[in-house]
């Protein structure tokens, strides 16, 4: 009987929940790509710390405020059905930018503030 050149499978192990875990890695060193996910994973946490770093910006606040005005907006039209039209929704909208740029941007320069002291703290 002639044999066949089929490549070995590894095995899964079931667990009693159902799930299936698989082995670790067994046979060649994992290359270069492989490596630089890995990498990437540890990273992860520092380009989270790099972020929290940085000081707020107005550019931040207010491109954040922007998203929260429309969905502000969208939630007026649709729930509340303004009796002035779209255009006392659309002044309204326009209000809550005014008040939720300056609001975001102080928000985030206390949380700043505050994690500044808390590394400061800790060092």
């Amino acid at each position: 009987m002639a044999q066949t050149k089929r490549k070995r499978r590894s095995k899964h192990r079931g667990t009693a929940a159902g799930t299936i875990e698989a082995r670790g890695r067994t046979g060649r060193k994992p290359t270069g790509t492989e490596r630089k996910k890995t990498a990437a994973k540890e990273t992860a946490s520092d380009r989270r710390q790099a972020r929290l770093d940085r000081p707020p910006t107005w550019r931040s606040a207010a491109s954040r405020a922007l998203v929260a005005t429309v969905v502000f907006f969208v939630a007026v039209v649709v729930l509340f059905k303004p009796k002035g039209g779209i255009t006392s929704a659309v002044a309204l909208a326009a209000f809550m930018l005014l008040i939720y740029i300056p609001m975001g941007y102080y928000t985030d320069l206390f949380l700043y503030r505050r994690r500044q002291k808390q590394k400061q703290k800790k060092a």
